[in-house]
C-alpha cells in the first residue's frame, strides 16, 4: 500500500487504520465482536456506499467552480453542463456530467476543523470531535441499526477506514480487506478463501476443537463486551468461510470482462465494483478510501489523473447499481474531510479550506439531479445558511430510515444521539 503522507506529516497507512485501538481484526475476531442491531421497516435505503477522498479534495476545481471569480482563484479548469438543466461541474468529469440526474450536489458545506484528523473523524462521524468521547463512524451506526445476512459482514472497509466503532465498541467496527483489488488479479480477503490448501473438513475440526475450549471463557464472557457472543460469532465466521455468498462477492473474477472493463484498472475503480458486489450480495455498508487529495502544490498536473480516475469510477459505480436495481435502496456519499483554499497558493497548489467544500449524494430514495446550498463568488465561504457535517450525517441516516435523534447510552451510561445537531436537508427528500 502506498506510504503517502498527508502534509502533517500522518503517513496514509496510519490515517487508515481502524478505530481508536489502531488494531486490525482478522474475520474470526471481527465476527466474534459485530452483531446486527435493529432493523427499522420504514428504511428507504437498505444499504450504503462511502466514498472516502481523503486528504481534502479541492471544490474550486471540481463540484462547486467559480468561472468568473478572479484568476488567482478560478484555476485553471472549466465547467461544463451536465443532463440536469442548470448543473455545471468540472470539465474533467465528462461522465458524470451525463449521468448528474443521479445525483445531487450539496455546495456551501461548511466547518471549522482544519486538520485531516479531527476533520476526518467529524465527516465520518456527524458529530463535531471531543476530547471526552469516540463517536461511533456512520457506517457503525449504520452496522448497529440495519441486520444483515448471517454470512456476510455488516460493515466492509476497502482496504480500511480510520473511524471504528466509537463507545459502541469494536463490535460494530470495520472488517477491512486490507488491500484494493486489481483487475486481471484473484482479489484474496484473508479468512475469505480457505487458504494453504485447507479443507472445510479440516475448518470443522478446528471449530469443534474451538468450541471446547470456549466452554473455558463462559464466565468470562457473561462479564466482558469483547467476549459477548463468542460462540455465536465462531459459528458466523465458519458460516462465512463455508459460505459461497460471501466468498462470491470477494471473488472480482466472476465479475463480466464488461463491466469490470467499465470500471477501470485502477485500484479506486475496482475497489468501486468490489463494492457493488458486497451491496448485491447483502453488506450494509462499504466504505471505500482514496488519498493523495492533499494538494499545497502542482496542483493541475495531480488532478490531471486524479478527476478521470474519479469520473469512470464514480459514473461506474452509479450506471452498475441503477442496471442491477440496487441504486433506489443503496444511499451513496462522496466527500473529505474539508475543502481548499480558493486561492490559489504560490506553489500552485491549495490549502486545508474547511468554510466550504462539496458532499456528493445519490441513490436511497433521495430527490437527485439537483444543487443544494451555495458557496459564495468566490467559494471562501456558505452564500447563505451553512449546511454542516452534522446536516449531512442527519440526513444521510433519514435515507436509510435511522432516525439521527436516537439516543445510544456509552458503556459509563451516559445518553448520546447518534447526530446531536444535525438536522435534516428537506431538498434531498422534497
Amino acid at each position: 500500500m502506498s506510504q503517502h503522507r498527508f502534509c502533517d506529516g500522518m503517513k496514509r497507512r496510519d490515517f487508515l487504520k481502524v478505530g481508536a485501538l489502531g488494531t486490525s481484526l482478522g474475520l474470526a475476531d471481527y465476527l466474534r465482536l459485530a452483531h446486527a442491531g435493529e432493523v427499522n421497516p420504514k428504511a428507504k435505503a437498505k444499504s450504503a456506499i462511502y466514498i472516502r477522498l481523503g486528504g481534502g479534495p479541492t471544490h474550486m476545481d471540481t463540484f462547486d467552480m467559480k468561472p468568473e471569480a478572479p484568476e488567482e482563484y478560478r484555476g485553471n479548469l472549466k465547467p461544463i453542463k451536465t443532463n440536469a438543466p442548470g448543473v455545471e461541474i468540472c470539465e474533467k468529469f465528462p461522465l458524470l456530467a451525463k449521468c448528474a440526474d443521479k445525483f445531487t450536489l450539496l455546495r456551501g458545506v461548511s466547518h471549522t476543523l482544519a486538520a485531516h484528523e479531527l476533520g476526518s473523524k467529524y465527516m465520518l462521524t456527524g458529530n463535531r470531535p471531543l476530547p471526552s468521547i469516540e463517536f461511533p463512524s456512520i457506517g457503525s451506526v449504520v452496522a448497529k441499526e440495519l441486520e444483515s445476512p448471517h454470512d456476510m459482514p455488516p460493515f466492509v472497509a476497502i482496504p480500511n477506514t480510520q473511524q471504528g466503532g466509537g463507545f459502541l465498541g469494536l463490535q460494530y467496527g470495520p472488517f477491512s480487506t486490507n488491500a484494493q483489488p486489481k483487475i486481471g488479479v484473484p482479489f484474496n480477503v484473508r479468512g475469505i478463501g480457505l487458504q494453504g490448501g485447507m479443507t472445510l473438513t479440516q475448518v470443522d475440526r478446528r471449530e469443534k476443537l474451538l468450541a471446547s475450549v470456549d466452554t473455558t471463557f463462559r464466565d468470562i464472557e457473561a462479564k466482558s463486551d469483547v467476549l459477548t457472543g463468542l460462540d455465536g460469532f465462531s459459528e458466523q465466521a465458519y458460516a462465512m468461510i463455508s459460505s459461497r455468498r460471501a466468498r462470491d462477492a470477494f471473488d472480482m473474477s466472476r465479475e463480466s470482462p464488461e463491466v469490470a472493463k467499465r470500471f477501470g484498472d485502477g485500484e479506486m475503480n475496482q475497489s468501486a465494483l468490489l463494492a457493488v458486489r458486497l451491496i448485491e450480495a447483502g453488506a450494509r455498508f462499504v466504505t471505500l478510501t482514496t488519498g493523495s487529495w492533499d494538494m499545497h502544490n502542482d496542483i493541475w498536473t495531480r488532478l490531471d489523473k486524479s478527476l478521470p480516475m474519479v469520473d469512470q469510477t464514480v459514473s461506474a459505480l452509479l450506471t452498475t447499481l441503477a442496471e442491477r436495481g440496487l441504486l433506489e435502496s443503496t444511499s451513496v456519499i462522496m466527500t473529505g474531510e474539508f475543502g481548499r483554499t480558493p486561492k490559489v497558493n504560490a506553489r500552485g497548489g491549495r490549502d486545508h479550506w474547511p468554510r466550504a467544500m462539496f458532499v456528493f449524494m445519490a441513490g436511497g430514495g433521495m430527490k437527485t439531479g439537483q444543487v443544494i446550498g451555495a458557496s459564495d463568488d468566490k467559494g471562501q465561504g456558505p452564500a447563505n445558511e451553512a449546511i454542516t457535517p452534522d446536516d449531512v450525517a442527519a440526513s444521510f441516516f433519514h435515507s436509510l430510515g435511522i432516525d439521527s435523534h436516537k439516543e445510544y447510552q456509552t458503556n459509563t451510561g451516559r445518553p448520546v444521539m447518534i447526530s446531536r445537531d444535525g438536522k435534516l436537508i428537506p431538498k434531498l427528500f422534497a
